[in-house]
């Protein structure tokens, strides 16, 4: 480092206002700590800015110009961090995102118990205590064909717990090509491991037989267990074993079948044109004991680990005392209760929740809400925004579905700043705008925009380009 350099990073460090200066400019209304630590935030990025030579040549140090930014890091630390975004992706199950939205018959379920005292564990008929789980567990049995039902946390939750309590110390046969690993690294074999359960894997990666789980039957075995391959598919020379061919073994061996659906679907989607993805009704039909799956993937719903099957095994699992430790609040019940009604009318279902909405839509209305997002976008005038209408492929998501391709319609962007650059201040503005970036190129599919969102994603553009 040059001396003259180092004179200069000391002249940029000596017109930080101090912080005792900066604090008195932000007003009283916010808590003084607050205020404190964005004021010392902000003069501790831009003293590591100077220290490390990257301090903008143009970015001022005068007092005003530090107060300003002081208060937009106030504003960002009394603003919630989380909030909402807009997802112009084309991911319907974003993982990221939130996953599920909610429809608005179930969201104001959720307010009116949200704002008042409720029967969550009260028995009205009795008027003594109840169970929480009455609220859901008759009208899954009715939805599903299983004989009872408990509903968890989310889908790990109810893996941990089911092989917790029906094989803790013994044995539970998979097959080697169901080993799953799930998001955030979360494999079948730990969570196995984690409920005490020893692991017997059978057969190879892409094919296991019949015989490979009778074989491996013994006086240690407690389960037989299998696991749908939700968010991957092993294609060409493969060989698996039916839901209905294990629970004939299991029957024949006295021994349950479990079968963990991952993201678990009430729907045949097949109706649709989509890929068949079995149902939850399907597992239980063929003879699965005990079913569990996801809650705010396919379903549709809030976040949650549903399982149902036999009442004798059913019972066992609620008794386990991790339940409790494992147990929805008042929301998440209000929410899959409300939800659960609606599928009682299929066709109802696929018009109002906004999951199974997404990805049932028709491609042709997605066409011309893009043309409209075009030319909406086009009127601006943006100098040297080069707009242009693509068909592109929408996604799924949510580790399910995985060789899925939804054919959707995109609104996609050109700018000299770069898609970079331009992705970055979409996404920093409120509410944020998250695209995809392709070839340089900012894509917005809109598959996933919902009703009212079009306006934002214009205003956020001409925020960025003005």
């Amino acid at each position: 480092m040059s001396g003259k350099s180092d004179q200069g990073r000391k002249e940029l460090l000596r017109l930080l206002p101090k912080i005792d200066l900066l604090v008195p400019h932000l007003g009283e209304e916010a808590p003084k700590g607050l205020r404190v630590r964005a004021c010392r935030q902000v003069v501790d990025s831009l003293r590591t800015k100077i220290l490390s030579g990257h301090l903008d040549a143009t970015e001022p140090l005068s007092l005003d110009h530090v107060v300003e930014l002081a208060r937009r890091r106030l504003e960002e630390l009394l603003s919630p961090s989380l909030r909402r975004v807009v997802n112009a992706t084309g991911v319907v199950v974003h993982t990221n995102l939130g996953r599920s939205l909610l429809p608005e018959s179930v969201i104001r379920h959720m307010e009116e118990t949200a704002r008042n005292y409720s029967n969550l564990e009260y028995d009205l008929a009795k008027g003594e205590r109840g169970s929480r789980y009455s609220h859901v567990e008759e009208i899954l049995c009715e939805l599903t064909g299983a004989e009872a039902a408990l509903v968890v946390n989310n889908n790990a939750g109810a893996v941990l717990i089911t092989l917790g309590t029906l094989a803790a110390g013994r044995e539970v046969v998979v097959s080697r090509g169901e080993l799953v690993e799930i998001g955030g690294s979360f494999r079948i074999p730990d969570v196995m491991a984690r409920s005490g359960a020893i692991l017997r894997e059978v057969g190879a990666t892409n094919r296991t037989h019949l015989r490979d789980y009778e074989a491996a039957i013994c006086d240690e075995t407690a389960l037989l267990m299998k696991v749908h391959q939700s968010n991957f598919q092993v294609v060409g020379f493969t060989k698996s074993v039916s839901v209905s061919e294990l629970a004939a073994l299991g029957r024949e061996r006295g021994l349950p079948v479990y079968e963990d659906l991952g993201s678990g679907n009430l729907v045949d989607f097949g109706r649709y044109g989509l890929i068949h993805e079995p149902t939850v009704q399907e597992s239980i039909a063929a003879g699965a004991d005990v079913v569990s799956f996801s809650g705010d993937k396919l379903l549709g719903g809030p976040q949650a680990g549903i399982i149902v099957g036999r009442r004798s095994l059913l019972d066992k699992i609620k008794k386990n005392p991790l339940n409790r430790a494992l147990r929805i609040d008042k929301l998440t019940l209000a929410s899959l209760e409300a939800l659960l009604h609606i599928y009682r009318e299929p066709d109802r279902a696929v018009q109002e929740i906004p999951t199974l909405r997404m990805l049932l839509a028709d491609v042709e209305g997605i066409r011309r809400s893009a043309l409209s997002l075009a030319r909406g976008i086009r009127r601006l005038g943006l100098e040297g925004l080069e707009v242009d209408v693509e068909p592109c492929i929408s996604r799924v998501g949510g580790g399910a579905l995985p060789l899925q391709e939804l054919k959707s319609w995109a609104v996609v962007l050109g700018h000299p700043m770069g898609a970079a650059e331009l992705e970055k201040r979409l996404r920093h503005h409120s509410p944020p705008v998250i695209v995809r970036v392709e070839n340089d190129r900012v894509v917005m599919d809109v598959r996933t925009l919902q009703d009212g969102e079009r306006s934002i994603v214009i205003g956020a553009l001409e925020a960025a380009l003005v």
